[in-house]
């Protein structure tokens, strides 16, 4: 009788199980920012509430079991100076991967890559290999935005007369790259209207959610 095929993994691409036991990993910055949402619902960014919330994020990422080998390092947001860049087109990539990929059919997704994880940050990473000496990086992307006491106010006023209107709304992507060949080896989303960054239990739930099912090492 021939094998049970498995089915498709969507955080992981084709054939990809797990990382190398003795491979090495760079945890990258988090590109965090944090918004207070005003009355009339536009986003402000907050720069005191990002650097608690920054400190939290990494906090967080260091206590995870799945972070915590000898073979695992950390950039410092100093060290990422020169490769800003890569961690913008991090972001890009990983918005395509969660409206492309992780949402599904209908007009969003792509023919090409047949329901698969097949993105890639290509050359683009090869900086990061060449200063780290690292076999995969970890890239994390989040975006939280809160309802200012105006805002709050205008919910509960629309919301007596039968509209509704949005609070805040937390985003985070996280994406484990091949610095080989910038190919996306795992990815994972998360988008909700809870959780708050500028505390440290509920960031520290935030990071755990977003690293839920991080490929180990074997």
């Amino acid at each position: 009788m021939a094998p049970v095929a498995q089915a498709q993994t969507p955080n992981l691409a084709p054939d990809f199980t797990h990382r190398p036991a003795a491979s090495k990993l760079v945890v990258v910055p988090v590109d965090i920012e944090l918004f207070s949402i005003s009355g009339g619902g536009v986003s402000e960014p907050k720069a005191d509430w990002t650097n608690t919330a920054q400190l939290y994020f990494n906090k967080a990422l260091l206590s995870l079991p799945a972070l915590k080998t000898s073979n695992v390092t950390y950039l410092k947001d100093s060290d990422l100076d020169e490769l800003a860049e890569v961690n913008s087109l991090h972001g890009a990539v990983a918005s395509s991967i969660f409206i492309h990929h992780m949402l599904g059919g209908g007009v969003n997704k792509l023919p090409t890559k047949d329901g698969k994880l097949l993105w890639s940050m290509g050359d683009a990473v090869s900086g990061l290999r060449a200063k780290t000496g690292a076999d995969y990086a970890l890239f994390t992307w989040v975006r939280d935005t809160y309802a200012s006491a105006e805002r709050k106010a205008a919910i509960v006023m629309m919301a007596i007369l039968g509209v509704g209107i949005a609070g805040g709304t937390q985003v985070g992507y996280a994406s484990l790259v091949d610095l080989k060949t910038g190919q996306v080896m795992w990815f994972n989303n998360l988008l909700r209207g809870s959780g708050d960054l500028r505390e440290e239990k509920p960031a520290t739930e935030t990071v755990q959610l977003l690293l839920t099912k991080f490929p180990a090492l074997k």
